[in-house]
């Protein structure tokens, strides 16, 4: 891949947000019932009065650039020694403890090789649900599924011989959903815009825009699939919540580019759902979290990422133009058949 310019069903999740950032973060709260546990976010400050403004058409007011730069040090999975604690202590915090600072964002060159971590966060895993923060163990059938997969990205896989032996990511078509709302080292532009009946996400990564209804549009036919799936929202108090459905099963749960992603081919079905829910918590908060559902292939049935957004208007979104004409593939199959042609006996 060459880099250039470059709600909750199930188990629920109540975010409770504490008031500011310093000091020792407080005793976890009550654990709950098995339908409800509660989780403390340390990274947001929160006005307990805070009214987010609303749109001409008196919709909750999302609009902005919400880039996931400050999440380039957070895995997806959680490192186990730190187990069911989802943030790091002060000590942890302490910037002579290791890499996580401020590092100044959106690299200043044109075409950036990679951007960095805007703020030192405390959250230590995307994954909240489970509570060790770890991706679920694949079904047999997911395994089944695991084997047959083919990437550039697959360890061990040599052989490219056509336009099948690729992943849709290596295609430049897409990173799918989940993985499309988790950051990576680049391109973590997040762009909200809305209108009456409509909320668009524009992905600065692969140049994507998920147009997601919220005025009550029926959902498509469960006979058209698509990469992203088909998404439909609604608002709850001041919560957008977007349900999507209608997934082609063509690309997979995590990508390589994810940090702390369990392996890059974890594969979907048609079967998945995912649930998003967007709540203004602030003037530059949205709290975001996503259950993904996939009981085909994840033997848990589901697993739930969460994590702030924070308002960036000056954040530059680039060009997404991936590689031009397809060359990559080409090259990769081109190359494959000559090592294989003049490989020694």
């Amino acid at each position: 891949m060459i880099r250039r310019i470059l709600a909750l069903s199930g188990i629920s999740i109540a975010v409770v947000f504490a008031q500011g950032r310093g000091g020792a973060p407080p005793a976890p709260a009550e654990p709950g019932t098995a339908k409800e546990r509660k989780l403390w976010a340390y990274d947001v400050t929160v006005d307990p009065k805070y009214v987010p403004p609303k749109t001409a058409w008196g919709e909750p007011d999302l609009q902005g650039t919400w880039p996931l730069n400050h999440l380039i040090r957070v895995g997806l999975q959680r490192g186990k020694q730190y187990g069911d604690r989802l943030y790091k202590t002060d000590a942890e915090m302490n910037p002579a403890a290791g890499r996580g600072g401020r590092g100044g964002g959106r690299a200043a060159a044109a075409i950036p090789v990679a951007d960095s971590s805007d703020r030192p966060m405390r959250q230590l895993s995307l994954i909240v649900d489970p509570p060790d923060g770890q991706f679920p163990p694949l079904t047999d059938y997911g395994k089944k599924l695991q084997a047959e997969m083919k990437s550039s990205y697959k360890p061990g896989q040599t052989v490219f011989d056509n336009v099948d032996d690729f992943s849709a990511w290596d295609h430049c078509i897409t990173r799918g959903m989940p993985v499309s709302m988790e950051p990576r080292n680049y391109n973590n532009g997040i762009r909200i815009m809305q209108s009456p009946g409509y909320v668009v996400i524009l992905l600065e990564m692969a140049h994507e825009a998920r147009v997601i209804p919220t005025n009550g549009l029926p959902p498509l036919p469960g006979e058209i699939k698509e990469y992203l799936g088909e998404s439909r929202g609604h608002w709850e108090g001041n919560t957008l919540v977007v349900e999507t459905t209608n997934f082609n099963g063509l690309v997979g749960h995590t990508s390589a580019g994810v940090p702390q992603s369990p392996g890059p081919l974890q594969p979907e079905t048609v079967n998945q759902k995912i649930t998003e829910r967007f709540t203004r918590v602030a003037p530059d908060t949205i709290e975001f979290t996503m259950k993904i559902e996939d009981p085909t292939v994840l033997a848990t049935g589901s697993y739930t990422v969460a994590y702030p957004m924070y308002l960036d208007n000056k954040y530059p979104m680039y060009e997404y133009a991936c590689h031009e004409g397809n060359t990559a593939i080409r090259n990769y199959i081109e190359t494959s058949r000559f090592e294989r042609a003049n490989k020694k006996p």
